[in-house]
């Protein structure tokens, strides 16, 4: 077996990125702290083509010499705005018929695993802080949460982990493809 040449991958070029299909999901980062967390997302959100990034509250926005270190470049594929106030980002999605859903340990949540997206839906995920998780004020406006299934010691996996085992979550169940 032999690995793949970077011009084997057949990647698209951000001008053929941009008018292409994407996963019918937005991410909200909601006060992610972390530079560098910031800019994997983005990159993330790159490999699974999502919609949109809306970074909320304290999280760090392009350009950024920190972001741009993990990002590699995904900055300028994914589009992306900011918003201060959380709340009236959600009110906007929530406008244009998006499903509202934390990525989040709650009562009552639902283990990813046995989640179903609806192919005729728009999501929103909401990813929060590393220490604090998503604010009180987006938990009061979700139409779900779902949790990641653990089975270790500790309390919670890292904000950019999760936004890859959930991203792939749903775009393997949607059935995504460009």
């Amino acid at each position: 077996m032999r690995k793949l040449a970077m011009d084997e991958l057949n990647r698209p070029t951000i001008e053929e990125f941009q008018e292409q299909k994407k996963l019918p999901i937005t991410l909200i980062l909601d006060s992610i702290r972390s530079l560098h967390n910031v800019g994997s997302i983005f990159r993330t959100a790159d490999g699974f083509a999502v919609e949109k990034i809306i970074l909320c509250g304290i999280t760090g926005q392009p350009p950024h010499r920190e972001i741009e270190k993990t990002a590699l470049g995904a900055t300028s594929s994914i589009s992306w705005e900011y918003e201060q106030d959380i709340v009236t980002a959600i009110s906007s999605l929530r406008s244009k018929n998006y499903k509202i859903i934390a990525i989040e340990q709650a009562e009552n949540s639902q283990f990813l695993n046995t989640y179903s997206p609806n192919p005729q839906e728009k999501y929103t995920l909401i990813l929060g802080n590393e220490v604090h998780g998503v604010s009180d004020e987006a938990m009061k406006m979700i139409d779900g949460c779902l949790e990641i299934p653990q089975f270790g010691t500790k309390h919670s996996l890292n904000v950019v982990v999760s936004a890859g085992i959930v991203l792939w979550d749903f775009a393997s169940k949607l059935g995504f493809e460009v």
